[in-house]
């Protein structure tokens, strides 16, 4: 008998959704595994001056347990390491937690119909494996020469050094992506100087961030239903103008050429400089890669103690960074706002699994394109659900990929258990329907119809699809998830 009926991985809010749906569906043997000494995730390790939610608060929680404290329309950092710490708290998760263990391979065994796990701790078995990683976890440091031979500090947005004071330093900070568009305006004030380094521009639109009054605070603890009717207003937003426009952009260039004329209107209204508005202009359609909101980004360019360099770096110097056009600029800190590893085989997975047949997922997604059933399973790893797999997030929220995604896993479990099935695998037809289907969508997304060939996104693989979003809506996703052909599964005793 393996250890665990269920093992997630990872203490995010993804694991930490599915656990509940687990106790809620009577699944009490499963453990919650990460490296980390605490749990929150992204929330937990990424603590950069500025960081925040880049959706409303609203929307960014599970639809069962609305937090009503939010104290910002996009809540600050702390505020959802403090909703993850609420949630495993009032959910009575902590018992399931084994903190501080690195899972460092998963094999499928045949006999044992089960998953060993080989970690920091020691081995770990269990019948059914949720991986519930995410993908922005591995800081991806850039491939520039001597980046190794800088003499000042150097650190990247996800692994900030809170006790590194850049009071009154010269800092070369690059990239300008979403965590970049979040920590240049709060140390750009700080700093004697900033060179901040871009290759690629971002699309920005207006951000209308303001404190949520206490009275609405407390309107939302006593009458819960108008938080509710605010999430459903919110979501709608969110729904119809980044992921109706970004997913069915063949369909709808109206409503990404609208929010594109917005962005170039805020643009031009906070940088009235010509020179310098054109270069923090994008050459890319909206949609190619992550957009953000902000309104006090751009004018952190105007400031007279901050550069902005679009020359290409060619080398990292012991005292700085050499561009392309031979100039030099020196200073002490190094900051690498280069994001994180997504599409990558060592990221997605983000640890080696051998399925049936010793079949290895990385590989075998190399191989044939990344793709899984739902956005959650395939053919070659049976007992496996990723809550995070190709075709899966549909850009709304990512609490709303959770839920569905966790309505989905748990209808298998339920199933299995009712058969006595101890293997449960989806069958290959059944992945291979719908990945045709998500390629036939793609085609009308904003991906291959809006000049996305300059935007370096990271939302392409290397073979040129696009499967980190599921290009249906988030309605569509719940839906097949509650009515998916559960024959579509081949449940063996």
């Amino acid at each position: 008998m393996p250890h665990h009926e269920v093992v997630v991985v990872g203490a995010g809010f993804s694991g930490l959704g599915i656990a509940i749906e687990l106790k809620r569906h009577g699944f009490d043997d499963f453990a919650i595994v990460d490296q980390r000494a605490d749990i929150g995730g992204v929330w937990l390790v990424n603590t950069y001056p500025g960081i925040a939610v880049d959706i409303p608060s609203a929307s960014y929680s599970f639809s069962f347990e609305p937090n009503p404290d939010w104290s910002r329309v996009f809540a600050p950092g702390d505020e959802l390491k403090r909703y993850a710490d609420h949630v495993a708290d009032k959910y009575r998760l902590r018992d399931h937690l084994r903190l501080g263990t690195r899972v460092e391979r998963a094999d499928w065994d045949e006999d044992g119909h089960r998953w060993r796990l080989t970690t920091s701790a020691g081995e770990i078995t269990a019948r059914f494996l949720i991986t519930a990683n995410g993908v922005l976890h591995q800081p991806k440091r850039p491939d520039i020469p001597g980046l190794d031979d800088f003499a000042g500090k150097v650190m990247h947005t996800a692994e900030w050094d809170g006790d590194h004071d850049l009071t009154g330093r010269r800092v070369g900070l690059v990239g300008t992506g979403a965590s970049a568009l979040q920590v240049i305006p709060k140390i750009a004030r700080r700093v004697e100087h900033l060179y901040v380094y871009q290759r690629t521009a971002i699309w920005v639109a207006p951000k209308a961030d303001f404190r949520i009054p206490k009275p609405v605070r407390t309107l939302y603890r006593r009458v819960p239903v108008t938080q509710r009717i605010v999430r459903a207003g919110t979501n709608a937003v969110v729904e119809l103008f980044l992921v109706t426009g970004v997913t069915q952009n063949r369909r709808y260039p109206f409503v990404v050429k609208g929010l594109e004329r917005l962005c170039l209107a805020h643009l031009k209204r906070q940088v009235p400089e010509p020179d310098l508005r054109a270069k923090l202009t994008p050459t890319y359609g909206f949609g190619c890669k992550r957009p953000s909101m902000s309104s006090t980004y751009f004018p952190a360019f105007r400031r007279p103690n901050v550069d902005l360099v679009t020359a290409g770096i060619e080398r990292i110097t012991p005292k700085g960074v050499r561009t392309a056009d031979g100039v030099e600029h020196e200073f002490d800190t190094l900051v690498l706002g280069t994001g994180f590893k997504v599409i990558d085989p060592d990221n997605l997975p983000p640890y080696p699994i051998a399925g049936a047949g010793g079949v290895d997922l990385g590989e075998h997604w190399t191989r044939n394109r990344y793709q899984a059933y739902e956005g959650t399973s395939v053919p070659q790893a049976p007992n496996l659900w990723m809550l995070m797999g190709p075709y899966s997030f549909t850009g709304f929220s990512w609490f709303g990929m959770i839920e569905y995604q966790s309505t989905h896993v748990l209808r298998c479990l339920t199933e299995a258990r009712r058969r006595g099935a101890t293997r449960v695998q989806v069958r290959q037809e059944a992945s291979d329907r719908f990945f045709r289907d998500m390629l036939r969508r793609s085609k009308g997304t904003a991906f291959y119809n809006n000049n996305c060939g300059t935007s370096n996104s990271y939302y392409f693989a290397a073979d040129g699809d696009a499967p980190l979003l599921r290009p249906t809506s988030t309605l569509q996703a719940l839906r097949r998830s509650r009515r998916f052909d559960l024959d579509d599964y081949a449940f063996t005793p």
